[in-house]
């Protein structure tokens, strides 16, 4: 479960205004912050089929958010998937 300080980080990090917290970009840093999360969990936990599974809808929840981004403004694409660290 990600922390709302955890949270603030990610979006603080990718917004693109002051208000900004429900564009596609900072959600995509929300789940990515989340997914970071579970991920680490699981390194430990390696029969954590739920968890697993929900790690597998959020990392498909990004890519659906990516790829609106992408076909809206492809600048802004690139400048996410650079700055989240994340691969095409």
């Amino acid at each position: 479960m990600i922390t709302k300080e955890n949270k603030a980080k990610a979006i603080k990090s990718i917004q693109t205004s002051k208000n900004d917290t429900g564009s596609p970009q900072a959600q995509a840093a929300i789940l990515t912050a989340r997914i970071k999360e579970v991920t680490d969990h699981l390194a430990t936990n390696k029969h954590d089929f739920m968890a697993r599974r929900g790690l597998l809808q959020m990392v498909g929840q990004r890519r659906r958010l990516l790829r609106y981004l992408a076909d809206k403004d492809s600048q802004a694409y690139l400048d996410t998937i650079k700055q989240l660290g994340i691969r095409k």
